[in-house]
């Protein structure tokens, strides 16, 4: 449960690793907060909530929902890019139309390298672990 939040705790940190269950689980939680917003914005003023261009109480905090996880999630996709020994550019491939998104998914699902790369120690090791390894 607390990798569900740990990009939050690196806030702006693009640097080292993230582990697939970071990502998805960080990725879980801004989905499920997002709908329960438009499930608000549902109950509370129908559809015309979703379609008019005036904002809301409930508008304004999907707004500023967005805007507050939007750094923490590029963060943590450069990490997760970083964990499978990519550079975060391949981000840019996601401006390809529908290609560059099935490309980043991909990437995404993928384990990351075992042991350290170049964009540091492997997220999976612990203390724990490596004391275990020396002992």
């Amino acid at each position: 449960m607390s990798l569900m939040f740990e990009p939050l705790r690196k806030y702006v940190q693009f640097s080292g690793r993230a582990r697939r269950k970071e990502y998805w689980l960080f990725a879980l939680f801004t989905f499920a907060v997002s709908m329960t917003i438009t499930i608000l914005r549902l109950a509370t003023g129908g559809l015309d909530a979703l379609e008019s261009n005036q904002f809301d109480a409930l508008g304004l905090v999907s707004l500023a929902f967005s805007l507050a996880m939007f750094l923490p999630s590029l963060a943590v996709s450069f990490r997760r890019l970083h964990d499978t020994d990519r550079s975060a550019w391949w981000l840019l491939i996601g401006l390809i139309p529908l290609i560059g998104v099935i490309v980043l998914l991909v990437f995404y699902l993928l384990p990351g390298t075992t042991g350290p790369n170049k964009f540091g120690a492997d997220p999976k090791l612990t203390l724990t672990d490596t004391a275990e390894t020396f002992a």
